[in-house]
């Protein structure tokens, strides 16, 4: 079987699946459009079973992109119902392990020496297997007890192929459906491929391990594994081994004899820190990624999916949550508009009104009814996508971050006041901020730029003044494109002066057949099928041309201030 037919039979299989759950809820708006079906070109589509279990397992039997993709999914309010959000977060990524001489032609191939040079010991039975790669225990030559983590050797292929089918059909949806225009599914398809792909770079992750174990070097419960540099590469990584138990596995007895609280507030705190003053985001902070060490710590794993967020959006992202612990309802709105993109259709009085309700209803819950902050955030995602406006992915990523934190914090410590620990936390790094700008070398940048605003005022104001003195003062306004203005009027008048060359044809051709002129075609005068014929074909140019040339007007769009 040829690649294209390959990938094909791969784009249908994954048509099929969207159009088993297009009823249910799940990318919500497709049900009514035929653009799946149009691609999968078959009539007998399975029909929706609305359970998310077994959309979950549907996912994971179409490999290791989608399992991925689920979890990329679960941050995602605006698209997916809550229901198959709180079954995503429970998907298992549990494959059939490689073989051990698989395992060792990768390590070979990647550390240009044979295993047993590098490694005093190697358990070839891993200690964990998914469908990325697979984790063993080793330990090197000087001693040191190590996981490293081995990447399957089809991975890269396979998952090119599924982002190229990916692409292919999020374009398509885009083109013809309301939700696509209103999601903007390419954009999100192509940052999801560019965030798996630099997954599968263990350098990379090798990185994220060492910069979050220094910056968290400030909160002495929490520990990262080390990487070992010398033993890394792009598709092995080394790093320490450590053992403990799973915090999903903690019992009540642990926890009476052992109080945890300092830890979850202590990842709690250290997480917020990594997002708004250092500006990154770890995409799936859940429980199986954390270990209660047997030295009493909170160890942290799996950094290979980090978002980075710009100073300006993070400073928008600190003030839109400082608002939202705060009860400020109008507020939370409003910094929701500033970083997000308006639609043509967007209702801003309804955003306004559904946004002030859902806030005040958060801030008057407290102790054990209180709402979670990560359910706030991507409840504020589902009402703006509802309402028109195009939220960040920033804004949907911290949301499942917080819902993911406060169930590990709930499973650490359920008496704990999450609300509490988010509020005087942020309470502190917007206090850090003021002093920091109001510190001498803050106060000193700002007058460097002001001694600059002054130096230069007084040439520009003669600059200006000398056009104004010669008449040479010009002021742009953007308005409409000329060019494109020219370019669709040049259409118009091509278009109509076709139509009437074909009328007159027709118009010719009918007065034509009166006229015998001798010579016949299909048992008519010759001249007459002859300019119906041309007719006709000039006809089918401009219809074919309209159908592959014509394209709907992109909705307006309005972007905040990020």
């Amino acid at each position: 079987m040829s690649e294209q037919s390959t990938g094909l039979a791969r784009t249908a299989q994954i048509v099929k699946f969207l159009l088993k759950y297009r009823s249910a809820g799940i990318f919500n708006g497709l049900e009514s459009d035929a653009s799946l079906q149009d691609l999968n070109g078959d009539a007998s589509a399975p029909q929706a079973s609305g359970k998310p279990d077994e959309f979950v397992d549907d996912l994971e039997a179409l490999g290791p992109t989608f399992v991925k993709l689920g979890q990329a999914l679960s941050t995602r309010a605006d698209m997916v119902p809550p229901e198959y959000i709180a079954a995503l977060a429970r998907m298992q990524d549990n494959v059939q392990p490689l073989a051990p001489e698989v395992v060792h032609e990768v390590l070979e191939a990647e550390l240009g020496v044979r295993p047993n040079k590098v490694f005093a010991e190697f358990d070839d039975t891993p200690l964990g297997s998914a469908s990325l790669a697979q984790v063993h225990r080793a330990v090197l030559r000087d001693g040191r007890e190590v996981a490293v983590k081995v990447q399957r050797p089809d991975a890269v292929a396979s998952i090119h192929g599924d982002l190229e089918s990916l692409r292919s059909i999020a374009s398509k949806i885009d083109r013809g459906t309301d939700m696509g225009r209103r999601v903007r599914f390419s954009d999100w398809v192509n940052e999801f491929g560019r965030a798996l792909l630099a997954e599968l770079d263990y350098r990379q992750e090798a990185e994220n391990l060492q910069r979050f174990g220094d910056r968290l070097e400030r909160y002495p419960q929490l520990v990262v594994p080390r990487p070992v540099w010398s033993v890394s590469s792009k598709r092995v990584l080394t790093m320490d081994l450590i053992r403990g138990k799973k915090v999903t596995d903690i019992t009540g007895l642990q926890r009476t004899e052992q109080p945890l609280g300092s830890l979850a507030e202590a990842l709690l705190r250290a997480y917020l820190d990594q997002a708004f003053v250092h500006g990154e985001i770890h995409a799936d902070p859940h429980p199986g990624n954390l270990l209660l060490t047997n030295d009493g710590r909170l160890a942290i794993f799996d950094l290979g999916m980090i978002a980075h967020v710009p100073p300006r959006r993070r400073d928008r992202l600190l003030k839109l949550l400082f608002a939202s612990v705060d009860g400020r309802g109008e507020d939370v709105a409003i910094e929701n508009i500033s970083i997000s993109t308006r639609l043509e259709d967007f209702d801003e009085e309804r955003y306004m009104r559904e946004i002030g309700q859902l806030v005040a209803s958060y801030a008057a819950r407290s102790g054990s009814d209180t709402v979670s902050e990560g359910r706030l955030v991507l409840d504020m995602t589902r009402i703006a996508t509802a309402c028109g406006l195009r939220t960040p992915p920033e804004l949907s990523l911290l949301g499942k971050t917080l819902l993911n934190l406060e169930s590990i914090c709930d499973a650490l410590d359920p008496e704990m006041d999450a609300k509490d620990v988010v509020r005087d936390h942020l309470e502190n790094v917007m206090r850090q901020r003021l002093r920091k700008s109001l510190s001498p070398a803050g106060l000193a940048g700002e007058l460097i730029e002001v001694e600059g605003l002054v130096r230069e005022a007084p040439r520009k104001l003669n600059n200006l003044l000398t056009l104004l003195a010669d008449n040479r003062l010009q002021v742009r306004v953007d308005g409409l494109d000329d060019s494109k203005l020219m370019e669709n009027m040049q259409k118009i008048a091509n278009r109509i002066t076709v139509g009437l060359i074909i009328a007159a044809l027709l118009v010719s051709s009918a007065l034509m057949m009166k006229v015998d002129t001798g010579a016949r075609l299909f048992g008519y005068p010759a001249v007459a099928i002859v300019l119906f014929l041309l007719a006709a074909c000039l006809g089918l140019f401009v219809v074919v041309s309209v159908l592959l040339t014509d394209h709907r007007a992109r909705p307006k769009e309005e972007r905040g201030l990020h």
